[in-house]
């Protein structure tokens, strides 16, 4: 349904946040699962389906277990079951959004189609034409995640005009990061996707449960959006894969590791927790709910001062060399507002910095 106004689209519909592990360092297995997740969706009448962070085809654990020399056969095996973008893999998933008429948020581990060994922690946003919207490269891997992957860059901290409202992605650990929240805020953010993978291997005393749901929460609240969080999970094949000895089982085996669920404009949650098990949560989402708490703070209107604050990011793509000021090696483009991407014949990427307007959602003189 969607309420029109003069100059505004306020959708309502349901989202559905999904709590599942992958089928481990098993692409096709992990895209089938992913397949059979979106029909389940699609049937209760979700327009909006998310995945956990690198669901396809899982997260590098190792990294936090092992030392990097015991853990360099795995990092071999994952960048082999790595997808590039777009490819069959991104068709079949494109394929189920379609059939499901739903948009489609899911964390990848894609590999560089030209250097072999760089993968990306991605998020891929998925139409329910079954078009690639665009694909979101974590700008910083976290702590031991540094030791697989390459970072992103700004190219792709963009929202999309959808039928489910601006949306934007964040994957894991960058939804801490209060200039990314705000980048995506300032160009109209109305319905944030926040993927995670569960961490049972942090520190004793950080409670991953309570971590993602303040972070989630203080989005929610800050931006007045909805914010709806997608989280692995572990399986014992994830442990038998990756633990070596007592105590690396013990700790991948640590309870309260995992949460999913949606979040309102005013930070409270919606859905019943998701914690550790799989599932799937919903939530029916009115963005029409986004109106009222701007009126007390709206942090990229009237409640801040831009003639204080400046934000500049640079949005252009990194890449190893130039020719002529131009991207030698142009690859998967970032998407943007209302920049629908086929997944084949892909235009190339648009490097031209933004007009300062547009990083607070408005037009270029």
């Amino acid at each position: 349904m969607l309420i029109k106004g003069d100059d505004v689209d306020l959708p309502q519909f349901k989202a559905a946040a999904v709590q599942a592990a992958p089928v481990f360092l098993d692409t096709q297995g992990t895209i089938d699962k992913a397949c059979s997740l979106i029909h389940e969706a699609s049937r209760a009448g979700a327009r909006l389906i998310a995945f956990p962070e690198v669901f396809v085809p899982g997260y590098p654990y190792w990294n936090w277990t092992k030392t990097p020399i015991a853990g360099s056969p795995h990092f071999e095996e994952l960048v082999k079951a790595s997808i590039v973008v777009p490819g069959p893999e991104i068709s079949q998933l494109a394929g189920a959004a379609r059939a499901a008429d739903a948009y489609v948020v899911i964390g990848v581990n894609e590999r560089h189609p030209r250097f072999p060994a760089t993968i990306y922690n991605s998020v891929v946003i998925l139409g329910p034409d079954g078009s690639l919207l665009g694909v979101h490269r974590k700008l910083v891997p976290t702590w031991a995640e540094k030791l697989t992957w390459t970072g992103g860059d700004g190219s792709s901290l963009r929202t999309y005009d959808t039928a489910v409202g601006n949306l934007g992605v964040l994957a894991c650990g960058e939804n801490t990061n209060t200039l990314a929240r705000f980048t995506l805020l300032a160009q109209g953010e109305t319905m944030h996707v926040a993927n995670y993978i569960a961490l049972p291997v942090a520190p004793a005393d950080y409670d991953m449960v309570e971590a993602i749901k303040v972070r989630a929460a203080a989005h929610s609240f800050e931006g007045k959006v909805f914010t709806v969080v997608s989280c692995s999970t572990i399986t014992p094949e994830i442990v038998d894969a990756v633990a070596h000895d007592d105590e690396s089982r013990r700790l991948l085996e640590r309870p309260h590791s995992a949460f999913s669920g949606i979040f309102g404009p005013d930070g409270r949650l919606l859905t019943e927790p998701l914690i550790d098990d799989e599932g799937i949560a919903y939530a029916e989402i009115d963005l029409a709910r986004c109106i009222q708490p701007k009126q007390m703070h709206d942090i990229v209107g009237h409640y801040n001062r831009f003639d204080i604050f400046e934000l500049r990011v640079n949005r252009r793509r990194q890449d190893p060399i130039l020719w002529n000021g131009e991207a030698a090696c142009p690859d998967v483009p970032a998407g943007g507002n209302g920049e629908h991407r086929s997944l084949a014949g892909l235009p190339a990427p648009d490097v031209s910095p933004p007009h300062p307007n547009e990083l607070i959602g408005m037009p270029r003189p």
